[in-house]
C-alpha cells in the first residue's frame, strides 16, 4: 500500500501518535518523497532523563517518533516502497538518545548496527544519524537528540539519497 495518510492513521488511531510535521522532498531528477513525521503520544519533558529507559549506559525514547513517506512510482520512494511488496510506508524509527555520538559509537562497536554517515549529522537543536536497514530486522534506525522540535528536512533527503545509494553498492 503507498498510502502514507492512511499508514499515519492507524498509528494515531490505535497507538495515540499526532502529527509532529508532513512536508515534500524534491529529488534532483525532479521526483519527489511526501513524508509525515508522528510523534508518540507523552508529552516531552525538558528533562530527557525523565523520560528515557534503557539498557546499561544506552537510554532510549519511549514509544519512538515514527517517519512514514511514499512517492510515485520510479521514485527514491516509490521503489522503497515497491521493493516491499507496497507495504509499509514506514521509512524509519527515532528513538532520542542522550548522546547520539556515544550510542552509535556502543552501536557500532558491538556489530548492532552500520551507518550511513561516519559521524552524526547536526542542525541547529538536532543531532541524529542512521542506521543502514538492519541485518537483525531490516528497519533503519535514527538515532537522535533535539532541542525543542529541531527537524532538518535536509537531513532526510539526504538519508533518503544514501538508502538508494548503498543500495546501489
Amino acid at each position: 500500500m503507498n498510502d502514507r495518510h492512511k499508514t499515519a492513521k492507524f498509528f494515531k488511531d490505535t497507538l495515540g501518535y499526532t502529527l509532529g510535521t508532513e512536508f515534500e522532498v524534491e529529488f534532483n531528477d525532479g521526483s519527489k518523497a511526501n513524508c509525515i513525521a508522528l510523534v508518540p503520544p507523552e508529552t516531552r519533558h525538558e528533562n530527557t532523563s525523565m523520560w528515557i529507559y534503557g539498557v546499561g549506559d544506552i537510554g532510549y525514547h519511549a514509544p519512538p517518533e515514527i517517519f512514514i513517506s511514499d512517492g510515485p512510482s520510479e521514485s527514491i520512494i516509490g521503489n522503497w516502497v515497491s521493493e516491499r511488496n507496497d507495504i509499509g510506508g514506514i521509512h524509519h524509527i527515532a528513538y532520542q538518545v542522550e548522546d547520539v555520538g556515544k550510542t552509535m559509537e556502543e552501536w557500532r562497536d558491538s556489530g548492532y548496527a552500520e551507518f550511513l554517515s561516519d559521524e552524526p549529522l547536526v542542525c541547529p537543536g538536532l543531532v541524529q544519524v542512521f542506521t543502514k536497514p538492519s541485518e537483525l530486522t531490516g528497519v533503519i534506525y535514527e538515532l537522535i537528540s533535539r532541542e525543542g522540535k529541531g527537524f532538518c528536512e535536509d537531513n532526510v533527503k539526504n538519508l533518503m539519497l544514501s538508502t538508494a545509494e548503498d543500495k546501489k553498492d
